[in-house]
């Protein structure tokens, strides 16, 4: 009688087991087709019917997988021209509904110029983004499918912003509109991502270039420590050589107005990255297995909750 219920309750301790998704399942070359789908549509600036096209994408993926995808849109003016540019954040949600939140945010449009092209003439062209945009939405889509497909066991929102890369050189106040539209917003009557407990932003931004090298982002170590070295400690756990435990550059990205709203934040970039505001950002630049990389970090947060977030 002993052996017999040791052996149930090994068979039990072995379904459990099994039962948390394994987040090597994420896939670079998954990742890799999303990244060219959006690159394939053309530059996907702010205000832009190719950036409508890539909306219908992201919603109607969503919608194929039985999720929900929630616009946040606003005007704002145009930093490039004075005019008023109709933005939209987009959230998808997985899990439960309400209760504490893990929220994953990447930029889905791309710099209306390439301002730091070598070529002079080529600098008012609007720049491809294959890694600085399509490139944290990529890992973002394929990860929504395995939400999907094993939802976890408290919530998590995918955020989509606009307006991110939209600034001239030097005006920060210029860049990342929809995500501090959204951090000011974000628990107002009809906000997406209303009701929530949120616990913290995990950014991606800047995450395909080949030979990924991610550091701690300056104002995401600075500010938030503790959720910092968590999610590094969760990649070394793993195994992702891509992220080395150095401070790197400060960068002024999605996740600042979070920080500065008194969310936990971090910014997962490599920022040493030649071809950035440049007509040479486009997808022979990415690689499959950075995406791999970030992708099974990003899985296996949504997954297995970091102790305090």
């Amino acid at each position: 009688m002993y052996s017999r219920w040791l052996a149930l309750g090994f068979l039990v301790l072995a379904v459990a087991a099994g039962a948390q998704p394994d987040p090597m399942r994420f896939s670079g070359e998954t990742a890799m087709n999303w990244l060219q789908a959006q690159c394939d549509l053309g530059p996907r600036p702010p205000g832009s019917a190719t950036l409508e096209q890539l909306r219908g994408m992201i919603e109607s993926h969503a919608q194929d997988l039985g999720l929900v995808c929630r616009r946040q849109c606003f005007e704002a003016t145009d930093p490039h021209g004075g005019g008023q540019l109709q933005l939209c954040n987009l959230v998808v949600s997985c899990g439960p509904d309400g209760g504490d939140r893990l929220w994953f945010g990447a930029h889905y449009d791309t710099r209306p110029v390439c301002d730091k092209d070598p070529d002079p003439g080529r600098r008012d062209e609007p720049l491809i983004g294959a890694n600085d945009g399509a490139s944290g939405v990529a890992v973002l889509l394929h990860l929504m499918e395995l939400l999907a497909e094993d939802p976890p066991a408290r919530g998590v929102d995918l955020i989509f912003f606009d307006g991110e890369d939209s600034g001239p050189a030097g005006d920060p106040q210029g860049f990342c509109l929809g995500s501090r539209h959204l951090a000011k917003t974000w628990d107002s009557f009809g906000s997406p991502l209303a009701g929530g407990n949120p616990r913290a932003l995990v950014v991606l931004d800047m995450v395909g270039a080949r030979g990924l090298s991610i550091g701690f982002e300056q104002y995401s170590y600075r500010y938030a420590p503790e959720l910092t070295l968590a999610v590094f400690d969760r990649a070394f756990a793993l195994g992702l050589s891509a992220f080395v435990p150095e401070v790197a550059a400060a960068v002024y990205d999605d996740h600042v107005p979070f920080l500065e709203a008194g969310i936990p934040a971090i910014d997962l970039i490599d920022f040493d990255y030649p071809p950035w505001h440049t007509t040479n950002d486009t997808p022979d630049q990415c690689d499959p297995a950075a995406l791999a990389q970030v992708g099974r970090l990003a899985a296996s947060l949504a997954w297995k909750r970091i102790p305090g977030f």
